[in-house]
């Protein structure tokens, strides 16, 4: 396993790319790049990341591992069933792609579409949801890179329950592991752990306390040498992504203390 940081962590902080240089200062040889807005889906700004990414390597040997729309620009359109929306949508996707074979990306980290209306009860056509998938699945591999649907307390893939239908129907479908918001869906992680099992290529980590508030890696009560162990057990060697919140640290010494705690967590987990 190689632990890396996703540049949503400087997000509101630093801008995109200028997240790389200090991703590898920290020792780092893998990140996530997180899109944050529509104007980064363009040749020109993969052009910027790549510069940056040079610039990084002088620091570390980093490499982006997955890229990372903003939701709410554009996925949940992708199961629109207003045809315009939805076309809008997939042209929008490609453009991420483009932008993420352009800068090297293997892994795309999907949130879908959202239940934001508190009140609905949502029954799941799960036939047409994975048509969809599928659709994008095929997108996304033509780019080169593996599609991995991301459990997210918000959305659809709420619940390891979801996602044990889906992937019976969408054989290539891989998935994105996020241990807070699994916290934050009231369900411990090694229920969705049962039902990604071989899919899971990619986690993303943060700390939280026992009750329910995020913290930087260290200054929760997560169990990190246990998950790490039980990851350890069930084959997965890929990659653990920092993921924090720019409320939650104060600067680059916070930064570093978290991902050296997570480095020193695995070490221990790779020794019990």
């Amino acid at each position: 396993m190689k632990i890396g940081v996703s540049t949503a962590t400087y997000f509101s902080k630093l801008y995109t790319e200028e997240a790389l240089v200090p991703i590898a200062k920290l020792g780092a040889e893998v990140c996530e790049v997180f899109f944050a807005s529509r104007c980064e889906y363009t040749e020109q700004f993969g052009r910027k990341i790549n510069e940056e990414l040079f610039r990084a390597q002088e620091y570390s040997p980093l490499k982006i591992h997955s890229i990372h729309a903003l939701t709410n620009q554009f996925e949940p359109e992708l199961f629109s069933v207003n045809d315009r929306a939805y076309s809008d949508a997939l042209e929008t996707f490609e453009s991420v792609l483009k932008i993420g074979r352009q800068i090297g990306a293997t892994h795309y980290t999907f949130h879908g579409a959202t239940m934001l209306k508190k009140a609905v009860k949502y029954n799941f056509d799960y036939a047409r949801i994975s048509s969809r998938v599928d659709k994008l699945i095929d997108m996304a591999a033509s780019y080169g890179i593996d599609f991995c649907y991301e459990n997210v307390h918000w959305t659809y893939f709420s619940t390891p329950k979801y996602f044990e239908k889906l992937k019976e129907l969408c054989p290539r479908l891989s998935c994105t592991l996020d241990i807070k918001q699994a916290m934050q869906s009231g369900i411990d992680y090694v229920e969705y752990l049962n039902v990604m099992q071989d899919r899971l290529a990619t986690v993303h980590l943060c700390d939280y306390k026992n009750d329910g508030s995020l913290a930087i890696p260290g200054r929760g009560d997560f169990d990190f040498v246990t998950f790490f162990k039980r990851l350890k057990e069930r084959g997965y060697d890929g990659v653990c992504l920092m993921e924090l919140y720019a409320k939650d640290y104060r600067d680059d010494v916070d930064i570093k203390e978290a991902y050296d705690y997570l480095l020193d967590c695995l070490d221990r987990a790779n020794n019990i």
